[in-house]
């Protein structure tokens, strides 16, 4: 499956497969130690959510773990000075 993430604002991106926007991952907290959450918008059965949800909502320490979970996807960042502090840059 081929995932993208598109920063809305800093700590909040909309997940897309392909062209249609599946999830929002955002940013928890105001201080680091931050967490990330993906969660889908759609509260779909286990057996039609796409992989690799296997529950609505997962929880990570870094968005660098988070984008690893989905297969590295590319990231999109508004480029607005400081706004994608903490965002992950790989590929």
């Amino acid at each position: 499956m081929t995932y993208r993430l598109i920063q809305l604002a800093p700590g909040a991106y909309d997940l897309f497969l392909h062209d249609t926007i599946v999830a929002s991952v955002v940013r928890n907290g105001s201080r680091q130690p931050y967490t990330w959450t993906a969660e889908l918008l759609d509260d779909l059965p286990r057996s039609k959510r796409p992989w690799p949800f296997l529950d609505i909502e997962h929880n990570f320490p870094s968005l660098e773990e988070l984008c690893a979970w989905l297969g590295h996807p590319n990231v999109t960042t508004n480029n607005r000075g400081t706004a994608s502090q903490g965002a992950y840059q790989g590929a």
